[in-house]
């Protein structure tokens, strides 16, 4: 799942950064990797207030969750266990320059409006109708390969 996490850049104006790595760190934090994201680092650095939003696009549902980041880098528990992590998921090829920790003030459902104006609208029905707008087979790969079968 594909998350975004908002920050305000020096400025005032918003920066948006997506995320993959966001993962649950405990009842109370949510974890992510910096990996190409300064901008993002240097923002919550001076100011450690954030939104993500984390949305499955075929339900349409997901969470937003606002918090106040801590950043982790080298040398850190939180970073060190993270760098592993994700050394071991996708090897030494990608950095993680810090870990981000968010504790969580407050956490809310995100529910399109899909659900609010139909009657009796389910999360299946939900997702059969965006797999079919954006031409995703929701099918495992096994399956689809017998489509070209003799």
């Amino acid at each position: 799942m594909l998350s975004f996490v908002a920050t305000t850049n020096p400025d005032g104006s918003p920066n948006v950064s997506p995320k993959s790595s966001l993962c649950v760190l405990d009842d109370r934090h949510l974890l992510f990797a910096n990996i190409a994201s300064p901008a993002t680092v240097r923002n919550l650095q001076t100011d450690p207030r954030t939104e993500i939003n984390c949305v499955d696009i075929f339900a349409r549902r997901g969470y937003r969750f606002k918090g106040r980041a801590t950043v982790h880098g080298p040398g850190d528990r939180l970073h060190e266990e993270l760098a592993a992590a994700v050394k071991t998921e996708h090897g030494d090829h990608i950095p993680v320059l810090h870990a981000v920790r968010i504790e969580i003030l407050q956490a809310k459902p995100l529910l399109s409006p899909a659900y609010l104006f139909g009657e009796n609208v389910s999360e299946e029905a939900v997702r059969q109708a965006y797999l079919k707008k954006y031409g995703v087979d929701a099918r495992p790969a096994q399956e689809q390969g017998n489509d070209n079968a003799n």
